[in-house]
């Protein structure tokens, strides 16, 4: 990966970490995770490998962990790295298919990470989730699958629109 492509992601990253960390301050029953949506915006913008799109996702991983207050924040050391590959797969067969592959990318990526998320955490603290949804698994569900496919849309819907603007400043660096 070239520097100015590092320099790219770590910005991205910096501004999806921010948004995020103000976004909880403000104690809203959902908060969005930006770090998704520009970690997403990084891969469709700089189109690195495989493995490089795997290092955003340890990094995005890692910063969501920090700044989480959600009930098991080291699933986030898994869940961004699923989600920044689902984003550099999908994105790779959807490019030239589809102008909107920014959204959909973005919107798929980011129900992976969120699912993926919420089984780790099933996994590891089900026993705390269970009672704080009264022995219900379901109930857990039935609030987290909305919060996560609200997430997804909103996060779909930023990216489509820095998409356009960013390639183009990105792309004059090209001529």
């Amino acid at each position: 990966m070239k520097s100015k492509d590092i320099a790219i992601v770590g910005i991205l990253l910096a501004v999806g970490a921010i948004l995020r960390y103000f976004l909880a301050m403000l104690h809203t029953p959902l908060t969005p995770n930006m770090i998704i949506a520009f970690y997403c915006l990084a891969i469709i913008l700089i189109r690195p490998k495989v493995l490089e799109a795997l290092g955003i996702g340890i990094v995005a991983g890692i910063l969501s962990m920090l700044i989480s207050s959600s009930m098991f924040p080291p699933a986030n050391l898994i869940s961004e790295p699923i989600g920044a590959l689902v984003c550099f797969a999908l994105y790779a067969l959807l490019k030239d298919r589809t102008k909107l592959a920014p959204t959909a990318t973005t919107f798929l990526s980011t129900l992976a990470s969120g699912f993926s998320f919420a089984a780790i955490a099933i996994v590891f603290v089900g026993a705390t989730i269970l009672q704080k949804y009264n022995g219900d698994i379901a109930g857990f569900i039935v609030v987290f699958v909305p919060i996560v496919v609200i997430t997804a849309v909103f996060n779909a819907i930023i990216v489509q629109i820095l998409y356009l603007p960013a390639n183009r400043v990105l792309s004059r660096g090209h001529e």
